[in-house]
């Protein structure tokens, strides 16, 4: 059911699903340490079209690779770090 509302979405939309983007990158402040990466993985781990979460510390990005023909919104990923994970979003970069 959930494949089948995001396909409307994509619909809708305008985007061909050949068009998602498999990973954002995200540039984080206030990430400092380990429990802070950890808070962050945890929360966009439990998003249904995550696949994985990657954290890099040293330059404040975490790397978010979806499943086949899954997105997550620039919107929804920053509205998820900023106010449930308690972090201020910089940038979101898509590849």
């Amino acid at each position: 059911m959930l494949k089948f509302i995001l396909m409307l979405n994509l619909v809708f939309a305008g985007a061909a699903p050949t068009s998602l983007a498999k990973e954002a990158v995200v540039t984080v402040n206030g990430m400092v340490c380990s429990f802070c990466a950890q808070g962050i993985e945890k929360k966009l781990k439990a998003l249904p079209a995550v696949e994985s979460v990657g954290v890099d510390m040293d330059n404040k990005k975490v790397t978010v690779h979806f499943k086949d023909k899954q997105d997550v919104s620039d919107k929804d990923l920053s509205e998820l770090i900023t106010k449930e994970a308690g972090f201020a979003v910089v940038k979101i970069e898509r590849k």
